[in-house]
């Protein structure tokens, strides 16, 4: 393991007592979370109004995705371009961070679909020892 994983373990563990996160804990859990993942997968392809957003992800509600977008744009890691026109039109793309952390979601998101068999023959054998 690299000198770096080690430290960001050790500093994600140092402040597990909530008293204070590390910014690299916070960062990663706004990019993996469920809906973060989802969104910044779909916006590689392109730029979304926020309905299309919704219906492109699936299942997930109005205020959760209101509250990742937001989260997100605060990370630096979505742009959020608001039209003054009436109706409002507002439209959602990555930024050259985005892009660059939703690549590397898509990757692992890749991965995992192309090693799902394995993933679950080794389920199936867990359950099976565990009884």
């Amino acid at each position: 393991m690299a000198v770096s994983e080690v430290s960001f373990v050790e500093r994600a563990r140092a402040t597990a007592d909530g008293a204070t996160m590390c910014p690299q804990r916070g960062a990663l859990e706004h990019i993996t979370s469920r809906w973060g993942t989802l969104v910044l997968i779909a916006l590689l392809d392109r730029s979304y109004r926020f309905g299309e957003l919704r219906r492109e992800i699936g299942r997930v509600s109005e205020k959760m995705l209101t509250q990742t977008l937001q989260t997100l744009e605060r990370d630096g890691i979505v742009h959020r371009d608001a039209k003054p026109v009436i109706p409002p039109h507002v439209d959602y793309s990555l930024t050259p961070l985005g892009r660059e952390a939703a690549e590397q979601v898509r990757a692992l998101a890749t991965w995992t679909a192309e090693r799902m068999t394995a993933i679950e023959k080794a389920r199936e054998e867990y359950d099976a020892a565990k009884g």
